[in-house]
């Protein structure tokens, strides 16, 4: 079996987040002769962290320098580290930090990366991939013959990796910090107080276009869409997502959900939620929206209409009732906290 590298950056604290878990996850499954790299202010605290996997070598470039997320810094300690191991199969996770910078490190080395990884198998002896492609309708496994093979991990593939903590003996990794044009002078974050995406979540919670639109009335209620999202999403723990649709009506200049972003985006051109369970309110149920529902596990939503894109056999439940009356009385069933 062909070695493999498993590269890994450090939190602040100096500890492995769960994408690097869930790889090494999946390192550990090609059952090759594994090598970690870690990258990070501290490193320390990751390689006790880790030690109890069985790895045969802990690799380290450690220093001030690679503590925040550069493309220049980032893509020098991961050319050192694979130029350190002679892996032909590197590793990693699905971050922003390393699909930013692995990209130019399979340059340098003269090899290959496959991005979106969602699954890293042996199939009939050789390391393989699964990738989906044309709006995730299609999946292939792909193999490769060139090295090094750079593959990036999805999070929330396969199941973090979790092991006994204990001492680990560290090979350090010299490496000069190319200079720099940029300085990190601290964190900015939006002037909000309530957390709405929770990747962890067991519950996904969809509002779409509908919620800012008239309702029976004829009068749009805005600040009451908010007050019962906001309060399920309090009580419920639940992650929020947003169709296109809901997302884009802040360019558009109508009402929107002060709270909504493109961040909450799901979709075509959104993120692909893994979480166990999903709730869709007020959705038109078009393809974009329900592509980007593949992976939740049970999908149940709510709509007036019972013949939209939902009832025909895209969710497992469809409530045909009105949003608003659905979750003013789920929020008064689940407690005080949706108040």
């Amino acid at each position: 079996m062909e070695t493999i590298l498993l590269l890994a950056h450090t939190e602040p604290d100096g500890t492995l987040a769960k994408p690097a878990l869930e790889a090494l996850t999946a390192a550990l499954e090609l059952s090759g002769g594994l090598t970690i790299g870690l990258v990070g202010g501290r490193t320390s605290p990751a390689a006790e962290q880790i030690a109890g996997c069985g790895a045969g070598r802990l690799l380290a470039v450690t220093g001030e320098a690679f503590s925040q997320p550069r493309y220049a810094t980032d893509a020098a300690a991961g050319e050192a580290l694979c130029r350190a191991s002679g892996s032909a199969i590197v590793l990693a996770p699905a971050t922003s930090r390393w699909a930013r910078a692995l990209p130019g490190v399979a340059l340098r080395l003269g090899g290959r990366i496959d991005t979106h990884a969602t699954r890293v198998a042996l199939e009939n002896g050789v390391p393989a991939v699964s990738r989906w492609f044309y709006r995730q309708r299609m999946e292939a496994m792909l193999t490769r013959s060139q090295r090094p093979w750079v593959v990036l991990l999805d999070p929330g593939c396969v199941p973090a990796w979790n092991g006994p903590a204990g001492t680990a003996q560290v090979e350090a990794v010299e490496v000069n910090p190319p200079q720099t044009r940029t300085t990190v002078t601290g964190l900015r974050a939006p002037q909000t107080d309530e957390q709405t995406i929770r990747p962890d979540a067991r519950l996904l919670f969809v509002a779409g276009a509908g919620w800012t639109k008239k309702q029976a009335d004829g009068a749009v209620h805005g600040a009451e869409a908010e007050a019962l999202i906001l309060g399920f999403l309090r009580a419920a723990q639940a992650s929020l997502g947003g169709s296109k649709s809901l997302v884009d009506l802040s360019g558009e200049g109508e009402a929107v959900l002060r709270f909504m972003s493109h961040l909450n985006q799901i979709g075509q051109t959104g993120s692909t939620p893994r979480h166990a369970k999903g709730l869709s309110t007020c959705c038109h149920g078009e393809e974009p929206h329900v592509v980007g529902w593949r992976f939740i596990n049970q999908r149940r939503a709510i709509n007036l209409d019972a013949n939209c894109g939902w009832a025909r056999g895209k969710a497992d439940v469809l409530y045909v009732a009105d949003a608003f009356a659905v979750m003013r009385e789920v929020n008064r069933l689940i407690g005080p906290q949706s108040d």
